[in-house]
Order: structure tokens, then C-alpha cells, then sequence
């Protein structure tokens, strides 16, 4: 019976010699005790740079995550507040300060006393 091979098996074949080589390769003589590998020096500098834009990359999302997946919608518990007139005349204290930026679908970045700080963060 004739075979029929497709050239697939003599492509694999020389293609693992291109890789191996022809065997005949030969270890260098070592001349003496071998010398330690040593480092380059870093830049500073440039991995700083490259540590903060990249974080800066990470991070800029995470600012404006939306935290409320129910925000803008019938089911969004943040929408409802509370608020507590104090006696003496003094000004009503309310939850809808902290829960109201949450509830229009804002991220960290839009929290009253947080969002500042986010700031600071590179992105």
C-alpha cells in the first residue's frame, strides 16, 4: 500500500534541527572559578516614572467606579434619607449628604469627605 504523507512531518523534522542544532555543540573549558553575575544599575528615575503612570492607569478607574449598582432606579435603597432637626435652632442633619452622590450613581471620587483625598491618587 502507497502512503501518503503530507510534507508536515518533514517540516516538523527540519524545523527541530533549525531549533537543536546538529548535535555537535560543544561546552566551552572553563578557565578558572566563575565569576558571579552581577546586575545593571536602575534608574530611579525612570522606575518611578514608570511605577506611578502605570498605577496611574490602574487606580483613574477605580475613582469613578460606580459604588451603587441600583443608583437612578426604583430599587436604589440610598435614596431614601433621614433627617433630624436638632433643638436650640441649630441646622438639620440629614443622611442624603453622604448617600446622595452615591444615589445619582457616582463613584468614590464624588463622597463628600473621601472624594478629595482621591486626589492625591495618580490617574
Amino acid at each position: 500500500m502507497v502512503s501518503k504523507k503530507s510534507g508536515a512531518g518533514l517540516a516538523a523534522a527540519v524545523g527541530a534541527v533549525v531549533l537543536l542544532g546538529t548535535g555537535s555543540a560543544q561546552a566551552a573549558p572553563a578557565s578558572g572559578p566563575a565569576l558571579p553575575a552581577t546586575l545593571t544599575k536602575t534608574d530611579v528615575g525612570q522606575a518611578l516614572n514608570g511605577t506611578t503612570s502605570g498605577l496611574g492607569y490602574g487606580v483613574a478607574p477605580i475613582k469613578s467606579l460606580r459604588l451603587d449598582p441600583w443608583a437612578n432606579s426604583g430599587a436604589d435603597f440610598l435614596n431614601n434619607g433621614a433627617v433630624v432637626q436638632p433643638d436650640q435652632g441649630l441646622a438639620p442633619v440629614g443622611t442624603t449628604t453622604l448617600t446622595g452622590p452615591l444615589s445619582a450613581g457616582g463613584g468614590v471620587k464624588d463622597l463628600p469627605l473621601v472624594g478629595g483625598l482621591t486626589g492625591l491618587l495618580p490617574g
